[in-house]
C-alpha cells in the first residue's frame, strides 16, 4: 500500500522490458525503494532491466514469465507477484506490437497477432489485475494506450484500432471499479522516440519515455484518470476527433 506522503511501495510491470514501462517503474521507485517485478518472455532481457533497477535504488526486483497471448495464466501472473512482493500498488500494462502496416496488409497473420496482443491480451491480463487488486482493496491499473486510438488514421488504422479497442476498455473498466478502491489510470502518449520507432521520422510533438513517465507520475499523485503526453496533444485531437471523414482523410497525419 502507498505510505502516507502517497509514494508507491510495489509495482508490476507487465511488459517488463518495454523502455517506456521501464521508465515508469523507475520514476516510481521514490524514496522507499518500492519492490519491481517485471513481467514478460525475454528472460535475459528482464534480469539485466532487473539489475538497472537495482542500482537505481529499487528495494526488490524480481522476474516472472508473462505471455500476453497465454490468457490462460494471466491470473497465475497476478498471484505470482502478489506472492513475491505483496499488495501491488501499481500494475502497468505496457507490452503491445507495432507491426507494419504495408506487411500485416499483403496477409500472413501479421494483423491478427497485433490485435491478439494489443487488444485481447491487455483485456484478459487488465482483468486479471482488476481482480487481484480488488481483493486487496486499493491499487491503480495503469494502461498505456496512444494517440493513435483516439481517432484512428489510415496511415496505421491496425495498429490505431487495437489502441482504440483498449482505450475504450480502459475506461469502461475505470468506470465499473468505481467504489472498490481500485482505480484505472490510461496513458495517452503520441509518438515516443524509442528502439520500437527507431528509423521512423518522429511528428510534430513527439516526446520520450522519460517524459511519458514523469506525467504517469504526477497524474498517478494527482488521481487522474488520464493523462496526455505531450499535454497538447489533448486539444489537437480534440479537433481530428471532429473533423468530417472526407477531410480527414486528406490530412497527412
Amino acid at each position: 500500500m502507498k505510505d502516507g506522503l502517497g509514494n508507491v511501495q510495489s509495482v508490476l510491470l507487465l511488459g517488463g522490458t518495454s523502455e517506456i514501462g521501464l521508465a515508469i517503474a523507475h520514476r516510481l521507485l521514490g524514496p522507499r525503494h518500492a519492490s519491481v517485478v517485471l513481467a514478460g518472455r525475454d528472460q535475459p532481457g528482464l534480469k539485466a532491466a532487473a539489475q538497472v533497477l537495482r542500482d537505481h535504488g529499487a528495494g526488490r526486483v524480481e522476474t516472472i514469465e508473462f505471455d500476453a497471448l497465454d490468457t490462460a495464466g494471466h491470473d497465475r501472473v497476478l498471484e505470482e507477484a502478489h506472492r513475491l512482493v505483496g499488495d501491488l500498488d501499481v500494475v502497468i500494462v505496457a507490452f503491445g506490437l507495432l507491426g507494419d502496416q504495408a506487411t500485416d496488409e499483403a496477409g500472413g497473420g501479421g494483423a491478427l497477432l497485433l490485435a491478439s496482443v494489443n487488444y485481447v491480451g491487455s483485456v484478459s491480463v487488465c482483468l486479471a489485475a482488476a481482480r487481484r487488486l480488488r481483493a486487496q482493496g486499493h491499487g491503480t491499473i495503469v494502461v498505456l494506450s496512444s494517440v493513435a486510438g483516439e481517432r484512428v488514421r489510415k496511415a496505421n488504422y491496425i495498429y490505431g484500432s487495437s489502441k482504440a479497442g483498449l482505450d475504450g476498455f480502459a475506461q469502461g473498466l475505470g468506470d465499473a471499479l468505481q467504489g472498490s478502491g481500485v482505480t484505472v489510470l490510461i496513458v495517452r502518449p503520441g509518438f515516443v522516440a524509442t528502439k520500437m520507432t527507431e528509423g521512423m521520422t518522429p511528428p510534430p510533438l513527439s516526446t520520450t519515455a522519460d517524459r511519458v513517465a514523469l506525467a504517469t507520475d504526477q497524474a498517478l499523485r494527482h488521481g487522474r484518470e488520464m493523462v496526455w503526453v505531450p499535454g497538447a496533444l489533448r486539444y489537437v485531437m480534440s479537433v481530428a476527433r471532429h473533423l468530417p471523414r472526407p477531410v480527414f482523410r486528406r490530412l497527412k497525419m
